[in-house]
Formats: C-alpha cells, sequence, structure tokens
C-alpha cells in the first residue's frame, strides 16, 4: 500500500527537487559573479533548506543531534557514513557555519543544475577515481584550501553508498591525504541513519516515512594522534556504533 501511495507523491517530490535546483541555478550564478563567495555560500545554505522541504513532501523528517560546541573559526574533517544523496545536504544545511565542502567525483561536476555549479565555484574537490595521478594532487589542493580558509572538508571513506545501510570497510587513504594537509583540523565523525531507505525501491518510488539521523561524536585533533591508523581506527569505531542494525 505504501508503495503504491509512494507514486503520486514521488511524481510530485522530483518535480519539486527539479524545480528547486533549476531555480537555485541563476541565483547561485548572480550571487557568485557579481557579490563573491558569502553570497554565493548563503545562496547554497537556502537551497538545502529547500531540498530538505522537498522530501518533506515524501513524509521525510531530519534530527540532527549534536551536543558539541564546536569552534568555527577552525579547520574541521567531517567523516561520516555514506548511504545515499541525502546524506549532503541536510549536513551542508545543518553545518552551514562551518562551511562544508565535499569531495565528490568528477562525473558530478557537469550536467546537474545547482549541484553541478556549486561543486565547481564552491569550493569541492572533484576527483577521478580512476586516475591517481589527478584524484592525488586535487585532494592536496583541497586539504591546503581547508587550511588556508578554515572550511570543513566533508569525505565519506567507505568510498560509495551503502544501499541497505550495513557500513562498508573505510578506504584509508583519502583520509591520510587530509590529515597530512590538514594538520590544525578537528575530526568529526558523523552516523547518519536510515537516509538508504528514502532509495528502498530504487530511485522511482521513493520511500515514503523516513526518519533520516544525525549523530555528530566527539571531535577528535589531529594533531594529538601520532599514529594516523590509530585516529582513523577511533573515527570508524564511533560511527559505526550508532548506525542501526
Amino acid at each position: 500500500m505504501q508503495k503504491l501511495v509512494s507514486f503520486p507523491l514521488s511524481v510530485i517530490y522530483y518535480l519539486c527537487f527539479f524545480l528547486t535546483l533549476v531555480i537555485f541555478h541563476p541565483i547561485q550564478w548572480l550571487c557568485f559573479n557579481v557579490f563573491g563567495y558569502q553570497a554565493h555560500k548563503k545562496s547554497v545554505d537556502i537551497l538545502q533548506f529547500f531540498l530538505m522541504r522537498c522530501a518533506n513532501i515524501l513524509g521525510t523528517r531530519f534530527t540532527f543531534t549534536n551536543p558539541h560546541q564546536i569552534d568555527s573559526n577552525q579547520p574541521l574533517i567531517i567523516v561520516a557514513n555514506h548511504q545515499s544523496l541525502h546524506d549532503i545536504y541536510p549536513i551542508t544545511w545543518y553545518m552551514r557555519k562551518h562551511h562544508p565542502k565535499f569531495i565528490s567525483k568528477i562525473e558530478l561536476g557537469k550536467g546537474i543544475p545547482s549541484v553541478s555549479y556549486n561543486l565547481r565555484h564552491g569550493g569541492a574537490a572533484l576527483i577521478d577515481r580512476k586516475n591517481p595521478r589527478q584524484s592525488l594532487p586535487e585532494l592536496m589542493r583541497f586539504g591546503e584550501y581547508i587550511e588556508t580558509n578554515k572550511r570543513a572538508a566533508v569525505i565519506f571513506p567507505e568510498g560509495t553508498r551503502s544501499k541497505n545501510g550495513e557500513p562498508k570497510p573505510f578506504q584509508t587513504k583519502g583520509l591520510e591525504v587530509l590529515f597530512k594537509k590538514i594538520p590544525s583540523a578537528l575530526v568529526v565523525p558523523i552516523t547518519i541513519n536510515n537516509s538508504w531507505k528514502m532509495l528502498k525501491y530504487g530511485k522511482f518510488p521513493m520511500g515514503l516515512g523516513t526518519h533520516i539521523t544525525f549523530t555528530v561524536h566527539k571531535p577528535l585533533k589531529v594533531s594529538t594522534f601520532v599514529d594516523k591508523q590509530d585516529l582513523i581506527n577511533n573515527i570508524e569505531s564511533a560511527i559505526k556504533s550508532k548506525i542501526n542494525s
């Protein structure tokens, strides 16, 4: 029954989602080219808010639990498990004061209204996973940008999303590069639950009534860990400890 009801709601959702991206594309362009970074960032923040409202059409709820006071005047490395694209816009919205920038596959840098423009001009890292000669220098550049400008790097170290919520092993190379290039960073582990349920039937129809939760764990200073593998183990353990089975 739920799947049947989801068909018309999914049509409305996709229409609203696509229109939101189309409307905000020229807004982003105008903000970036006329008013600069801060105006562009504000337009991107507002875009995330409206994308969350689009998800509300499907009965989706978001809970972001962060009991920690995190200084916005220092670089962050936000590390999270990855379940769907619906992980991205809530993190961007709820962590907006930290200026989150994502590591994304290079293919997303073209062809998607608003999303591609923001990835190209908003400070993200666009990497070719099949080409280390491109991806490694890009990650290094990205890390230096985060360190210099005190932004927040967001990385999903599983490498690809989990289609059923079960966590995948961490791929550590990207984290190691970020630790090296952002030595003053505070690492913020986040556990994401249930966003995979938005796509439990595939891309169409959408799952209904999903409660997506984000749990922010105690931040860890990169500089306090001599053995960076120990830091990675701590991050992975914290994130996986709160993933719903």
